[in-house]
């Protein structure tokens, strides 16, 4: 009789592909948390006496800078493009909710220059985003 022996090799895992995947994996969840990041502007808030909360969901936030531009969700706007975004966000939230956010020394022409489109579109739930009174 004939004995067969065989060389039992123990099972190798390659390591480095598992740091590929690490890798791949990380630059993954930069890049969704780069997505959800919220854009917002350094302002002055305006004071108000009185001051009523609004849900979260369902909001469309306008903010308007000091020297006449307008910013939508990051993004520069005219205002042939703030109306194009208003109609939009109504026909997909009948509900939506318009804030409109401006530093206190913004021009009062530039805030009612989303007014007169918001008045355009006969869109009548708004809010101004103000700081509370002390």
């Amino acid at each position: 009789m004939i004995k067969i022996t065989r060389n039992k090799r123990s099972p190798v895992v390659p390591v480095s592909s598992m740091s590929d995947i690490g890798f791949l994996l990380l630059i993954f969840i930069m890049l969704l948390a780069l997505i959800n990041q919220r854009h917002e502007v350094k302002i002055d808030y305006p004071e108000a006496e009185t001051v009523e909360k609004t849900q979260m969901e369902h909001n469309l936030e306008i903010w308007v800078e000091t020297d006449g531009t307008f910013t939508v969700d990051g993004k520069l706007q005219t205002t042939a493009g703030l109306e194009q975004i208003i109609a939009a966000a109504v026909v997909d939230h009948p509900d939506v909710r318009i804030h409109i956010i401006a530093d206190r020394n913004t021009p009062y022409r530039y805030v009612n220059q989303v007014v007169e489109v918001l008045q355009l579109l006969q869109h009548r739930v708004v809010s101004f985003v103000v700081r509370e009174g002390t």
